[in-house]
């Protein structure tokens, strides 16, 4: 199983776990300098780097590689610039979403459940919606949204390869109060 922390904004470095594939640097508050200095240190501390929404920091940072909103440039477009080995995911919430993101290594299906740190307005996918887009997806799928670790593994059973989640590797619980 492939695990993915997403990081909350808080830009806390010390909430970076050991045990996962890899850390997703979301911190959309920090400057192109702060998010920088976050992505290398988080690097030092081992991590496997995506950063969200900024290849630019992820290719000047030697990051792992960026995670991308949907509908963001093409997967085939990055790789054209990206050094090999260089990890690509995408967001995607839909049938359609998936088969947009050829190029990419994996896609972040969301949300499966209603999601734990944050609102979401999309209505949930359930296990039926991420079966579904993970047996039409031409890329490796991550479930993402309210996933726990029970519920993770009713995930690799429908078809994702993994899971990724701000809250799943948490110890405190989120605004929704899960």
């Amino acid at each position: 199983m492939i695990r993915c922390q997403i990081t909350d904004g808080t830009g806390n470095l010390a909430a970076i776990r050991p045990d996962v594939d890899f850390v997703q640097v979301r911190e959309p508050s920090l400057s192109t300098r702060e998010l920088s200095r976050f992505v290398r240190a988080a690097i030092r501390l081992g991590a496997k780097v995506l950063v969200n929404d900024r290849v630019d920091v992820a290719l000047a940072c030697g990051a792992a590689g960026a995670h991308l909103k949907g509908g963001a440039v093409s997967p085939k477009l990055i790789r054209r610039i990206a050094p090999p080995g260089f990890v690509i995911t995408v967001a995607c919430h839909s049938e359609e979403d998936v088969c947009r993101a050829v190029g990419a290594d994996f896609v972040l299906v969301s949300p499966v459940f209603s999601p734990i740190s944050k609102v979401d307005t999309r209505e949930p996918l359930r296990l039926a919606g991420l079966g579904r887009i993970a047996h039409v997806s031409p890329v490796p799928v991550l479930a993402l949204g309210g996933i726990t670790e029970t519920k993770a593994r009713s995930c690799l059973e429908v078809g994702a390869i993994g899971v990724a989640g701000i809250s799943l590797w948490r110890t405190s619980v989120g605004p929704n109060g899960r």
